[in-house]
């Protein structure tokens, strides 16, 4: 299940390629991501946990969201230039044979990244990230891990302030290469997993298609913001493809997500601060045909239909931060007649995702998660002998900030169900348990 659109002009495309003009010369033709980054700290003037909550990276403050919204272009111009590397550890209970992770039970260099991060001009800036994977793919002859670098998330904005109704509006374009990469909000699909990790459980992970298209589109869009309260945004995507196939550097033709057009993102959600609390509750929407053959883009398409809904409570009052934060997407999976791709015309998918945390003096802190995602059987989509894609579980974790450039932590995935069963889920004896894995972490920014 993976996708890009139809290479045929447009008249949007002299538009499009001055974006891409701009975007070039902003980052020297260096490869794309989007986390937190000190640049913007330099920028700013100000401490890493101004912007973001308890300084826990990547999570956004009320004014973090809107140094994002009003288009990175608070400060003054400085180098737009940050690094980021993460030195991992992995313990699974019961390691698989296949090639989904390096290497168990051994510390390694997992990630690096290099940002272009900064203001652009009084009223437009970028978020870029080009990140290094140490351990991208395994030569099928010698066995040899081979690292890769590649495009990751970019964010490109300008944006502007008026008045309607004797209140503050903000307006705002954006050009980006991931759904949701350009919210606010941590409960968006592209950032309510912060830490990256890896590790070698086995068979085909169902999540909704909007979760999947990281570094492989893009897209255009507007967005306002009125009276601190009213959010929305319009976004269309199609595939990164041609003139655009700098925003998914590193991903081969064969791995690209071929879509169909342009495919519409809708995000709305209403928010209040009050005191050291903030709080949110938004909707989104996302439609996209998509091409069962990635080297052949043509013919009938699988139609995705997400639509989800998302909340969020922030609590900051020194030294105390605290975060609740929920996400629940229900996508709709449209086949029609064809069957080598699922054996159902139509297929459910509900994917729930919970979180709090807590941080002490922006240097201690825990965190818990829980994650459910559930559907429709369907022994094509998912070959396991459950023919399932019901997934849940736990991920405890705690993390310490020494300074605010470097995070410690670990995490434990603790599975209840495993693709469709919590005993047996492959029919060889596996348990959804021997997949629970230990994760150690160092990350550090500069």
């Amino acid at each position: 299940m993976k996708s890009t659109p139809r290479p045929t002009p447009r008249p949007g495309a002299r538009i499009w390629r001055t974006l891409a003009v701009i975007i070039a010369a902003q980052l020297l033709s260096v490869p794309l991501l989007a986390r937190a980054v000190p640049a913007f700290a330099r920028q700013t003037g100000m401490q890493c946990a101004t912007c973001h909550a308890g300084g826990q990276f990547p999570e956004l403050t009320s004014f973090g969201r809107m140094f994002k919204m009003t288009g990175y272009a608070i400060g003054t111009r400085t180098l737009p230039l940050s690094v980021m590397g993460v030195a991992s550890y992995t313990k699974s209970a019961t390691p698989t044979d296949d090639d989904a992770f390096a290497k168990d039970a051994v510390a390694l260099f997992q990630t690096a990244s290099v940002f272009v991060a900064g203001k652009i001009t009084d009223k437009s800036g970028i978020f870029a990230q080009a990140t290094y994977n140490n351990y991208d793919n395994r030569d099928p002859v010698t066995g040899r891990w081979n690292g890769k670098w590649g495009s990751d998330n970019l964010d490109l904005r300008y944006a502007d302030h008026f008045a309607l109704h004797g209140e503050d509006l903000i307006i705002g374009l954006n050009l980006n290469n991931n759904p949701s990469v350009s919210d606010p909000w941590n409960t968006a699909p592209a950032w309510l997993q912060y830490v990256p990790t890896q590790f070698g459980v086995t068979g085909p992970d169902a999540a909704p298609v909007v979760t999947q298209l990281g570094a492989l589109v893009a897209g255009v869009g507007a967005y306002g913001f009125w009276d601190g309260t009213l959010y929305i945004e319009a976004s269309g995507y199609q595939s990164a493809t041609g003139a655009w196939s700098f925003l998914s550097l590193g991903t081969s033709n064969a791995d690209q997500i071929k879509l169909r057009g342009i495919n519409p993102y809708l995000r709305v959600a209403l928010t209040h601060d009050w005191g050291p609390h903030s709080a949110m509750v938004g909707l989104m929407a996302f439609n996209a045909d998509i091409y069962p053959d990635n080297l052949n883009p043509s013919g009938p398409t699988t139609q995705y239909h997400d639509r989800g809904v998302d909340a969020q409570y922030q609590y900051s009052d020194a030294p105390h931060t605290a975060t609740a934060q929920m996400s629940y997407i229900h996508e709709t999976i449209a086949h029609g007649d064809l069957t080598a791709v699922a054996a159902n015309r139509t297929n459910q998918l509900n994917q729930l995702k919970l979180k709090g945390s807590y941080t002490y003096g922006a240097k201690y802190g825990a965190s818990l998660a829980y994650f459910s995602t559930t559907g429709s059987s369907d022994a094509v989509l998912y070959p396991d002998a459950a023919s399932n894609p019901d997934t849940r579980g736990w991920t405890p974790e705690l993390f310490w900030i020494p300074e605010q450039h470097l995070r410690a932590g670990v995490q434990y995935f603790a599975y209840d169900r495993f693709h469709g069963a919590s005993n047996n889920y492959d029919g060889n004896g596996r348990n959804a348990r021997d997949n629970n894995t230990l994760f150690v972490y160092l990350w550090g920014l500069y």
